[in-house]
């Protein structure tokens, strides 16, 4: 995929970061910053994760957790 790129100065990435970082978000813009005219960083969005639903997975389940065992323990008891 091709982002657009987009070149700052330090000190105008400084003034504008959070601004800079919504754009990075919202159009999948790429930022590279400068120190002097060389490139020093460039900020990406982070790729964004598809969720699904397990609706319809079956799932496995080792034993029971419904029904309580018959261990004693104290709560109290310091176990260290």
């Amino acid at each position: 995929m091709i982002r657009k790129s987009r070149v700052v100065s330090a000190s105008e990435f400084r003034a504008k970061c959070l601004a800079l970082l919504n754009a990075v978000r919202d159009n999948n813009e790429e930022i590279i910053v400068t120190k002097r005219g060389k490139a020093v960083a460039r900020v990406v969005p982070m790729e964004k994760k598809e969720w699904r639903s397990l609706a319809g997975t079956l799932l496995w389940q080792a034993d029971d957790i419904i029904t309580p065992d018959d261990d004693e323990w104290d709560a109290n008891a310091d176990d260290s």
